[in-house]
């Protein structure tokens, strides 16, 4: 397998953009049609964070406004915060009290979120090559934040299942989608990187051809089996 700097991971930056807008539609629509209630807001915040993802990874391609570091920061911000959201709208959706994992995901999401914003060689380079963009994290920092992202979504879905097995029916199904749109939207990266473990510094431009799918699955198909219609 060649290096990720020569793989294509992902679309051209107007296929960005439009998923982009999508994105946005979907979160728009989630909070105009139905309650705003725990499960909504949880829903329209992970598909605003994989909109702003997607805005990030067009931004340093056209290069508008601010630069293509600060893109990149916002960008790994963006995902990062996406592990954690969905093992609370998992939380929510079973309703359950005992929720062990929620509090050290946030505290692990917002550990990152500074490192991100305050540390100047947090994201050492990117560059937008065309049809997909390359990252470059610190080399001490990257394995560490491979570990959080992947093991916060396998813990995630193995909640979704445990949840699921004690959930009525609309809950199970609505359970088992999340695990099963997480799988969509995070199994081909895992793939790849275990194939060729560089391509850790490509995470977002892998993930961005898979996050429509999972924004779908959550605005399509899990919110009208768990939210409340207005």
């Amino acid at each position: 397998m060649k290096k990720y700097k020569t793989v294509i991971f992902c679309f051209s930056p107007q296929v960005m953009l439009a998923t982009f807008a999508l994105e946005t539609i979907l979160a728009v629509y989630a909070l105009w049609r139905y309650k705003w209630d725990n499960v909504t807001r949880l829903t329209a915040a992970l598909l605003v964070f994989l909109a702003i993802f997607q805005l990030a990874e067009y931004m340093i391609c056209e290069a508008i406004g601010l630069n293509s570091l600060n893109w990149a920061k916002i960008g790994y911000v963006a995902i990062t915060l996406l592990p954690p959201l969905g093992i609370h709208l998992a939380y929510e959706i079973s309703g359950v009290k005992k929720r062990p994992l929620l509090w050290p995901a946030y505290i692990a999401a917002a550990a990152f979120t500074v490192f991100f914003v305050l540390v100047g060689q947090s994201i050492q380079s990117q560059a937008c090559l065309g049809n997909y963009v390359i990252f470059s994290m610190t080399p001490s920092s990257g394995w560490l934040y491979a570990v959080y992202y992947y093991g916060l979504v396998v813990g995630g879905m193995l909640l979704c299942a445990a949840l699921a097995k004690k959930a009525n029916a609309s809950k199970k199904r609505a359970l088992t989608l999340l695990a099963v749109g997480y799988g969509v939207f995070l199994l081909p990266t895992t793939t790849v990187n275990l194939l060729e473990p560089s391509t850790i510094a490509g995470i977002p431009s892998i993930m961005c051809g898979f996050a429509v799918i999972f924004a779908v699955i959550l605005s399509i198909w899990i919110l009208p089996l768990v939210g409340n219609k207005k």
